[in-house]
């Protein structure tokens, strides 16, 4: 089992591209397809936590079109996101790597490499 963990989803470029990244570093993280097995609100929760969010938001696609059509103008609390989140994990922002009590968002995958 690697130290890392990546929520990754296969057809997305900027994923694609981290995990490459990850890989010439000798790096092979323990994929987590979050889009076929979402997070629960808990785990959301705690990731919030590792990635030093404040607000479940900050956690939000808000490009992604099923935001803009239902979420865009709506002012939430940190429960309904993470509830919102897990029930529609196409939301969640991504590539996102862990390792312990840690996580960084990899927008740009260079991000990254402040956790190796």
């Amino acid at each position: 089992m690697s130290e890392y963990i990546m929520y990754h989803k296969p057809n997305c470029s900027t994923s694609l591209g981290a995990l490459k990244m990850l890989k010439e570093k000798g790096i092979k993280p323990e994929l987590r397809l979050y889009l076929e097995n979402p997070p629960t609100q808990k785990e959301l929760s705690e990731l919030l936590k590792k990635l030093g969010y404040r607000k479940a938001l900050q956690l939000v696609r808000t490009k992604e079109k099923l935001y803009q059509e239902q979420y865009k103008d709506k002012k939430l609390l940190k429960q309904d996101w993470l509830r919102i989140l897990s029930q529609n994990p196409i939301l969640i922002e991504r590539p996102i790597l862990i390792k312990g009590d840690k996580a960084i968002l990899g927008r740009p995958p260079e991000e990254f490499l402040k956790l190796l």
